[in-house]
């Protein structure tokens, strides 16, 4: 099915994202900005939001991951056949790179909702027989090889994106860049809106910046400030040319480099970061600009597992498509809901068994870590002191990991190695598993079938993390550092524990990972471990809490209506 007249008309909101998750057979996502834009894209069809997206294709996917017995990473494509589950635009648009028309086209996905609503999502292609083997490689890996690889497929993304909009026959309202990678949509918005060339009184009033602000939308996901792309101007002349003046180019995004977050912040008059505490950190990193905060969500629906999703059809009617009526889980039944519990954990259990040999059981405190492996996320905090770590909690608690580390990050495939480590060092004592090759699917069966989701960040680099988010839908409780979300969802012996301090940083403190590693450790023995064991009431009203305090609120139907009203129809 392609795009029709019907599914054209009507003014729509662009969202562009570098990467897009939508479910695991379209493995056009790495980690949590992509399952962000697939969790917005899903609420955006159930709200009936007048949406399109626009992303990349990635033939062969972000990687699928693979780790030997030592715990070492080794990366395979992940290639795929997008024509079993999406169809082709015939139409074509082309832009210039090193001098070089390429030809993009786009396979068309529909997000379709239940509640009759659906979301075209364009994914572009520049694998095509007219253009160079070079070229058609454009489109192969998402975050692959280098900042020349990198740079020309902003272009296809930002330039390619906003021409084939146009080519299809959207009218766009507002154009919404999640995170900077799309930023050179600006410049394209700028080429179209161009008039009165020759009347130009100079080279700069050629170009409409006021009206490109007005159709902009941004939002920003890294606090670290090497996050942000950057790439030189030689790079910028050598892939794009003359296509906007670099003299105004450099006023808009940086004097000494072109700095992605830069040239959206300028263009762009709604801006906005993913948590009111990150809004705060972006504030002082980029000191002159107005920068909001609209912190994240998920997709209530597609993060609640089945047994939860049993039991909310059963006493809170209506939940999937209004989230706030999760502060009535105070009317589940504290066996019921304990019920929907061992059985998410029942299946995690099973699954853990099946694929190692480490005999996990149903009734020990079981506490999950997954995610993205980078080093600031510090996988490996739990285990910075193994005497004391084995002395409180041996034979009392079970520990299951996953996650991949990005090809290039070698401290981050360094610490998948350390859990395997660790793992053979604490074995008799500590039930230590990683899973592999972590997805959408695994995801699930971690987020719902664990007692306890560990996150503890360096604070303040945490942008959000949705995680914990989807962990809360099916009554997890987070055990986590005061950093992004959980600055706000966080409270203290009702919807979970906080790891360290409060968080006043604006920097990271080099004496954080001591702090934390002593709270994380005395929680542990003094709290969490004997209320789990001994007072299996507290527990269960505290699963409460964490469904009817954090899921009413940190779900992207509050996050849609709430970019809607503050930024979408301005």
């Amino acid at each position: 099915m392609s795009i029709t007249e019907k599914q054209t008309n009507g003014s729509k909101i662009a969202y562009f994202s570098m990467e897009i998750g939508l479910k695991d057979d379209i493995p056009t996502f790495s980690g949590g900005l992509g399952i962000l834009a697939g969790d917005t894209i899903k609420s955006g069809a159930d709200l009936n939001l007048p949406l399109v997206a626009v992303t990349l294709i990635y033939h062969k996917g972000y990687f699928k991951q693979d780790i030997d017995d030592r715990g070492r990473q080794i990366e395979s494509p992940a290639i795929w056949d997008p024509s079993e589950l999406m169809k082709m635009a015939p139409e074509k648009v082309n832009v210039t790179i090193e001098g070089r028309n390429v030809y993009i086209q786009a396979w068309v996905y529909f997000v379709k909702s239940p509640k009759g609503g659906e979301v075209p999502v364009i994914f572009l292609d520049t694998n095509l027989p007219e253009n160079s083997e070079e070229d058609r490689e454009l489109t192969y890996h998402l975050y692959g090889r280098d900042d020349n690889y990198r740079i020309k497929q902003e272009v296809i993304l930002g330039i390619g994106g906003v021409k084939m909009l146009k080519m299809l026959g959207f009218q766009i309202k507002k154009y919404h860049m999640n995170e900077g990678h799309a930023a050179f949509l600006t410049l394209e918005l700028l080429h179209q809106l161009k008039n009165d060339l020759e009347d130009a009184s100079d080279e700069t009033s050629m170009w409409d910046f006021e009206t490109v602000k007005e159709l902009c939308v941004f939002t920003t996901h890294t606090p670290v400030d090497a996050g942000h792309d950057r790439f030189s101007y030689d790079l910028y002349r050598s892939v794009i040319g003359e296509y906007f003046p670099e003299n105004i180019l450099r006023e808009l995004a940086g004097e000494e480099n072109l700095n992605m977050t830069l040239l959206a912040l300028n263009l762009s008059n709604d801006v906005n970061g993913v948590a009111k505490k990150h809004g705060e950190v972006s504030q002082n990193m980029f000191p002159g600009y107005k920068i909001n905060s609209i912190t994240n969500g998920v997709h209530s629906y597609t993060w609640t597992c089945d047994s939860f999703k049993k039991l909310f059809d059963k006493y809170i009617p209506g939940w999937a498509n209004e989230p706030e009526l999760f502060v009535r889980t105070d009317m589940i039944p504290h066996n019921e809901l304990w019920n929907a519990h061992s059985e998410a954990k029942k299946i995690l259990i099973n699954y853990v068994n099946s694929l190692q040999a480490v005999n996990m059981d149903y009734e020990t405190l079981t506490i999950g870590f997954a995610r993205r492996f980078a080093t600031y996320k510090r996988a490996s905090l739990i285990f910075n002191d193994l005497e004391r770590l084995e002395r409180i909690a041996s034979g009392k608690i079970q520990l299951i990991f996953a996650g991949k580390a990005h090809p290039k990050d070698e401290g981050g495939k360094k610490l998948i190695e350390d859990i395997f480590s660790y793992s053979d060092k604490l074995k008799g004592k500590i039930n230590i598993v990683f899973i592999n090759n972590y997805n959408m699917e695994t995801a699930l069966k971690i987020v719902s079938g664990v007692d306890v989701w560990l996150n503890n960040p360096i604070r303040p680099l945490e942008a959000s993390g949705t995680s914990g988010m989807k962990a809360a839908h099916n009554g997890v409780l987070n055990f986590s550092v005061l950093d992004g979300w959980w600055i706000e969802g966080h409270i203290e012996g009702d919807t979970g524990w906080s790891i360290g301090p409060e968080s006043t940083e604006i920097a990271p403190d080099d004496n954080a990972n001591e702090i934390d590693t002593n709270d994380l450790y005395n929680k542990l023995e003094k709290i969490i471990i004997p209320t789990f064991y001994q007072d299996r009431d507290k527990w269960i009203n505290m699963m409460k809490s964490a469904i009817g305090k954090n899921a009413y609120y940190f779900n992207t139907h509050r996050m849609m209506l709430r970019y809607v009203t503050e930024a979408y129809i301005k």
